[in-house]
């Protein structure tokens, strides 16, 4: 066997399911055949972990999409080579030497699967050290390393590797049901449906626009946040609603202090209409305890009570500093930061009630005809597949269409 470069996808919290573990595996597979596309995939199972290769990727473009794939906890860059010791050694000599002008203490650590080797893992160890010692002259600290090298046998073959990166974690998206997550131009909501993505669920998007009277600004921002998560979900269907006329409608019906928790209201009887539409089984908000004047408890519980479906909050306890390095590590902050004219900005009362009850709620939008106002919201709404890949315009090109 010539070695041949591939990728151990390894596990996290997918093996503690026990007997249903199988069927998170096959999510997963799922999953990461889609992040990888093409057909020449191979991925092969192993206790606790897959083997990937895909001729059609470049190891680091195959490393770099796996990492991205919800579920995988360490993606680890291999060699595999023959069955032998020699073969083993040669091959941790090859991958070190792009660490030679370092000079980097090092340590090997062999797992060994295949019980038929003829060395025992310790013996294993010692050999390829030896080896490697021979031909650079580096120093083995075997307590903190500057360079490990993992070395795993399996029955038939053997992986080398010196990288073991960090996956995503979390569980395959689409185990756990379906979401519709509120998506605004902000910092909130595309972390919150990231973390929706990373307890299994699969995403779709609906973005409230303040159109007529707005410009078309805070689409843009939806559409690139949509398909920035992409990274993590590879198709999402994002909703867009023109709301202005709801909102105004609303406003001058007299809501005074509630109209800001009566809008939030609004925007869950259209989301929910939407999410029965397309077998979403919960929606998914940005909301955080106490951040604004809409989200004190009172407020939070008077607009839930607009919904029948479950409303989760993922970054119900989440301070705004955690939020921003959260969109900062997933790659929204730059987007979210970009101007537009936000629905929730508009007819915005000089005052906003922090108590808020259903009753009084329920009057203003008797006043409004609240369920005209979501039929008519929603005929005017429309649908984007946000699927990467296809040929649709990037974040980038949508972007530019600001201003």
């Amino acid at each position: 066997m010539d070695p041949a470069t591939c990728v151990l996808a390894k596990f996290g919290e997918i093996t503690l399911k026990g007997r249903n573990q199988r069927w998170f595996e096959n999510t997963l597979i799922r999953n990461m055949r889609r992040a990888l596309g093409g057909r020449r995939i191979d991925i092969r199972r192993r206790g606790g972990f897959l083997i990937v290769s895909a001729p059609h990727l470049g190891p680091e473009e195959l490393t770099r999409r796996l990492q991205q794939v919800m579920g995988l906890s360490v993606v680890q860059p291999a060699v595999r080579v023959p069955f032998t010791p020699e073969a083993a050694a040669e091959a941790a000599i090859d991958l070190l030497r792009d660490h030679k002008e370092q000079s980097p203490t090092f340590a090997v650590r062999v797992r060994r699967r295949g019980k038929t080797f003829p060395l025992t893992s310790d013996q294993l160890a010692a050999y390829i050290g030896a080896r490697v010692c021979r031909e650079f002259g580096w120093t083995v600290d075997l307590r903190n390393p500057q360079l490990p090298v993992v070395v795993e046998v399996d029955p038939t073959e053997i992986f080398v590797s010196v990288d073991r990166l960090p996956g995503q974690g979390g569980l395959p998206v689409g185990c756990t049901g379906r979401a519709l997550v509120l998506l605004s131009g902000g910092y909130d909501s595309p972390v919150a449906a990231y973390r929706s993505m990373r307890r299994g669920l699969q995403c779709d998007y609906v973005h409230f626009t303040g159109a007529p009277y707005t410009d078309p600004a805070s689409t843009y921002k939806a559409y690139a946040l949509a398909f920035q998560l992409a990274r993590y979900q590879p198709r999402a269907r994002l909703h867009v609603v023109p709301i202005g006329r709801a909102q105004k409608a609303l406003a001058t019906a007299g809501s005074g202090p509630l109209q800001t928790v009566a809008h939030r209201r609004l925007y869950l009887r259209v989301a929910e209409r939407l999410a029965r539409r397309h077998n979403n089984q919960v929606l998914v908000t940005g909301d955080s305890l106490g951040q604004v004047a809409s989200q004190t408890l009172a407020n939070l519980v008077a607009t839930d009570d607009a919904a029948e479906l479950p409303v989760l909050r993922p970054l119900i306890g989440w301070d705004k500093q955690e939020i921003i390095a959260e969109a900062r590590r997933i790659g929204t902050c730059d987007i979210s930061t970009l101007p537009d004219e936000d629905c929730c900005r508009l007819f915005t009362p000089p005052e906003v009630s922090t108590r808020a009850t259903p009753a009084e709620l329920v009057e203003v939008e008797a006043r409004a005809d609240v369920d005209a106002l979501v039929a008519e919201s929603l005929a005017q709404s429309y649908s984007i597949v946000v699927a990467p890949g296809t040929g649709q315009r990037s974040p980038t090109e949508a972007l530019g269409l600001i201003g």
